[in-house]
């Protein structure tokens, strides 16, 4: 069974995603991460290499990620312990995700969820591996107050091993994007709202000025949309001065009952922004992305 990402990332007892792209597994990763926190219950990332990603992207999410690290309801497993658990036997597995369930209801949680990068399975050798590894862990996870997020993303995973792990899960989850081109992923988060996320260049620079102007007819044409096109620009890191200039430009073109608003701008995109005309565009909103907190990672499996 296919289902959309989103609330359904909140539900799943143990799916499994395919991302198309980095930003695509940073996204569904901090979705399924957050919408376990915002549900109280205690969360485990088992990192390969990518948790500052996911981490930040929660944090552009307005997660409070920091709190959450320091409470101990979301534990990071370090790269070398993800690694470790993956050569460790079926029974050892097993009896590791026990204890973490039982011990987060212990705690007061109001249940458990684990997701993370587990391509290293794939190099083991010998007889046991991501198959029997996740059949192990979907036994666990039956019938406990427990969820489990797959990713088997195409940059770790070749193609038979993704239909093999594809085939052994009832649910898959997809989260759709507007466009897609493994640098820069647009995904639409409301009426007249987009968000962006990755770095703009000049491959993808003018998908995103007929992204805007296909917005902008939709919302005049509407009685009850917005008069506010937004660009969320939270996990845009990188912004060359061409797209910049579009930008301005593209306000500069919106009509007076409407506006561009660009929000969660960081302070390395802003800085092109302003040298760029952006503070003199009347009908452009520049809304600064506020500073991170510092954040301590976990460690160490429990």
């Amino acid at each position: 069974m296919m289902t959309r990402a989103g609330e359904d990332l909140a539900s799943p007892d143990h799916a499994c995603a395919v991302p198309s792209s980095d930003e695509q597994l940073w996204e569904m990763s901090a979705e399924f991460v957050g919408a376990g926190l915002s549900a109280r219950e205690q969360v485990t990332y088992f990192d390969d290499g990518t948790v500052e990603a996911v981490l930040e992207r929660l944090d552009d999410n307005r997660v409070p990620v920091a709190d959450s690290l320091q409470t101990g309801q979301l534990t990071v497993v370090a790269a070398e312990h993800t690694r470790a658990a993956l050569r460790s036997p079926l029974e050892a597995v097993r009896e590791t995700v026990l204890d973490l369930i039982d011990s987060s209801i212990e705690s007061g949680w109001t249940g458990f969820r684990m997701t993370g990068q587990f391509s290293y399975g794939l190099r083991r050798a010998g007889g046991i591996g991501l198959p029997e590894y996740d059949a192990a862990l979907a036994d666990v996870l039956r019938g406990r107050p427990a969820r489990l997020l797959c990713f088997f993303d195409r940059r770790h995973y070749p193609d038979e091993a993704i239909g093999l792990m594809r085939s052994l899960h009832d649910k898959e989850i997809e989260a759709p994007a507007i466009y897609d081109d493994n640098l820069l992923r647009i995904t639409s988060i409301g009426p007249a709202a987009l968000r962006l996320a990755g770095e703009v260049d000049h491959s993808n620079r003018p998908r995103i000025r007929r992204l805007l102007e296909t917005t902008l007819d939709q919302a005049q044409r509407s009685h009850d949309a917005p008069t506010d096109i937004t660009l969320d620009l939270s996990s845009l890191r990188f912004l060359d001065v061409a797209g910049a200039v579009s930008l301005v430009h593209t306000a500069e073109e919106f009509p007076s009952t409407h506006r561009l608003v660009l929000t969660g701008v960081r302070q390395r995109v802003l800085r092109v922004l302003d040298r760029c005309g952006a503070p003199f565009a009347a009908q452009l909103t520049v809304e600064p992305r506020p500073e991170p907190r510092e954040q301590s990672r976990g460690g160490a499996m429990p």
